[in-house]
């Protein structure tokens, strides 16, 4: 299961981090679209050193090694406009790439590099204010090819449709709304991870 960043500034959310880090979250995206190289370094150096395999960076890559990240994202855009970028981190230890996609076309034309990506949105977003699938992703997916990449569910998922998504065809879920969204991060995200830990047994 993985986890990404409120793309905006939020009171606490370092300490949010680090209480979902705590309590087992594998995978936190670091995803801040308007943080400047020097705000995103800052942002990182709050969270715990122990933690840093657990982080995946979304922009500003060439901050990896100083970081000490290896786990890097690729945006839709950045993905079909700079393809010769993704071998470069991996002048670092490059542990994982990932990137977004948002048709099952997409997702199958995929090189075999990406370890998975997110196919997105599932449901209507909780983020997202009119933000809805065009098209239904389940019936989409049966189309799929490339199962080198792992398919990760992304877009409106929350505790009361994560088993759907397994249940279709998806390998694993991305969260965002459902816990920045909610008064109750941590308990929100024990709750999914409960479910997914259900599924995955």
């Amino acid at each position: 299961m993985i986890v990404i960043t409120n793309p905006f500034f939020i009171e606490d959310e370092i300490q949010i981090l680090h209480s979902l880090l705590e309590e087992g979250l594998y995978s936190l995206h670091i995803r801040k679209p308007d943080f400047s190289e020097v705000e995103t370094a800052k942002f990182i150096h709050q969270i715990k050193l122990e933690f840093r395999t657990n982080l995946v960076l979304h922009s500003h890559h060439q901050l990896a090694e100083d970081l000490g990240i290896e786990r890097f994202h690729f945006s839709e855009k950045d993905r079909k406009e700079f393809p010769a970028r993704f071998p470069k981190p991996c002048r670092f230890k490059c542990e994982s790439i990932s990137t977004s996609t948002h048709s099952i076309e997409d997702f199958n034309s995929l090189e075999t590099k990406f370890n998975y990506a997110f196919l997105s949105p599932v449901f209507k977003s909780i983020s997202k204010e009119n933000y809805s699938p065009q098209k239904d992703l389940f019936e989409e997916i049966k189309s799929r090819k490339n199962h080198k990449t792992k398919m990760v569910a992304l877009g409106g998922i929350d505790s009361g449709n994560i088993q759907k998504a397994f249940e279709n065809g998806f390998d694993d879920v991305a969260l965002l709304g459902t816990i920045w969204k909610n008064e109750n991060p941590l308990k929100q995200f024990k709750l999914c991870q409960k479910i997914v830990h259900s599924h995955l047994q």
